[in-house]
């Protein structure tokens, strides 16, 4: 009896190709012109059909990133022009004077249909 073979679609891109888009993906995007160093979906999607003339879908792509071990990337937190000082300064000084204040309570009215 042989073994089943492999299930589904073959994969687009080769075993070597795969190495390759990982050494490109290592380069980072701004080498491809992009202006944050984030890769996004789109943008791998965009670098596939650039070096290997192959096109995958947005959405696919994160199958392919998964599949080499990558994780989706998040941007860090906080931005690096941080003013801490001003920061506190607008959290002690203009924040408290432009929040909603609640409201004072106001005595019901007589025709309150609530019973007592």
């Amino acid at each position: 009896m042989e073994a089943a073979g492999r299930a589904g679609r073959k994969p687009q891109l080769d075993e070597k190709q795969r190495k390759q888009l990982v050494a490109r993906l290592l380069e980072g995007p701004e080498k491809l012109g992009y202006q944050t160093p984030l890769w996004t979906c789109n943008r791998v999607a965009d670098l596939i059909e650039r070096e290997f003339a192959v096109s995958y879908h947005a959405g696919h792509v994160w199958k392919v990133l998964r599949q080499l071990n990558w994780s989706p990337q998040r941007p860090v937190g906080r931005a690096l022009e941080r003013n801490e000082e001003a920061i506190g300064q607008w959290k002690r000084k203009t924040w408290p004077a432009i929040k909603k204040k609640p409201k004072k309570k106001v005595a019901p009215s007589s025709s309150s249909t609530k019973a007592g």
